[in-house]
């Protein structure tokens, strides 16, 4: 039921758009909507960034798999269990780039012999990373709408992603592994009962969301094949803050601009936000280096004590009619 209300919410944000746009309301869903997303997206990440960056860490809890710093005839895991800066640096690249710890992910499984055993989820591991890898090469190539001249780094992109210039426009992969990818992620929730069961239907949303998005930018590429001078003219107006909305752009790019609008607005509030919050989480950017260095709780603020010494002169007597010891007489 959670599925078929994301997707029912997606649907009809994707009609919305495509309606508004062939009943004429292109200003409105060209220009005003996108410029309320972004503030809203910059507001609202704002916002989550600074709570976190508020939020107190009396010690230190970095999340630790190896051995840690110790004898020097002892060998560390200078990854797993980071001793210094440049060691948490080094694990940070690694969980950014890679994936690492969701590699180190693990599922369990009974056996038909009634065995529990647990084996790494590398197609887990595999279906996030490709779809994370692809949704960055897009978000780069879209750069081309929005500079002119067009970054040398942009062309170069757009050259490896679509090596294998299969038609016309050039077949691009990481449209198709993104798209692959989600749709990956949303089968398995699909599949498994235990992933099944913990799905919300925020969960669904975002799924169905980015594939939407994916998917009605790529019929817009490959068959509608909407002006695309028209479309950058609008994108370099956004940008100059010179918005115009040029004609002949086909009504399904403004459809696909409203879900995009809908994904920044909604960035901010659900789980997407993860993407900044991996840098602001003390269970990965600290050093794991207690032994060594003493570490002061800044938001230990001085309270009013009551030593045992001042108990015992405010009660001597009483302790002593009780027969409790005292140390002074």
């Amino acid at each position: 039921m959670t599925a078929v209300i994301a997707a029912a919410v997606v649907a009809g944000l994707f009609l919305l758009g495509l309606g508004g746009a062939s009943l004429g309301f292109t200003w409105t869903l060209g220009v005003l909507v996108p410029y309320v997303a972004v503030v809203l997206f910059v507001v609202g990440l704002a916002w989550r960034v600074l709570g976190w960056a508020r939020a107190p860490v009396p010690f230190r809890i970095p999340t630790t798999c190896g051995q840690e710093h110790s004898l020097p005839w002892i060998k560390q895991q200078k990854l797993d269990n980071p001793h210094t800066l440049l060691q948490v640096l080094g694990r940070m690249a690694l969980e950014v780039v890679f994936f690492r710890s969701l590699l180190r992910n693990t599922k369990s499984r009974m056996t038909e012999d009634h065995r529990l055993v647990y084996t790494t989820d590398l197609a887990l591991w595999a279906g996030a990373w490709a779809m994370h890898v692809s949704l960055a090469v897009i978000l780069v190539r879209h750069l081309r709408f929005f500079t002119e001249p067009v970054p040398g780094v942009v062309t170069l992109l757009e050259k490896v992603d679509g090596f294998a210039e299969v038609g016309l426009p050039v077949l691009l992969a990481s449209s198709f592994v993104f798209l692959g990818a989600l749709t990956f992620l949303l089968l398995r929730r699909f599949l498994d009962p235990r992933v099944r069961y913990i799905s919300l239907v925020g969960d669904y949303f975002a799924l169905f969301l980015l594939m939407a998005i994916a998917g009605s930018g790529i019929w817009l590429r490959y068959l509608s094949r909407t002006a695309v001078a028209n479309v950058k003219e609008l994108a370099l107006g956004l940008v100059h803050f010179h918005p115009m909305v040029p004609p002949a752009i086909h009504p399904l790019f403004y459809a696909h601009l409203f879900l995009v609008c809908v994904l920044l607005v909604y960035f901010p509030l659900g789980k997407l936000v993860h993407a900044p919050g991996v840098f602001l989480s003390p269970t990965r950017n600290l050093a794991n280096n207690n032994r060594a260095v003493r570490h002061v709780n800044p938001w230990d603020h001085p309270v009013a004590v009551h030593s045992y010494e001042e108990y015992e002169d405010e009660f001597r007597d009483k302790m002593i009619g009780a027969g409790i010891p005292v140390e002074k007489e």
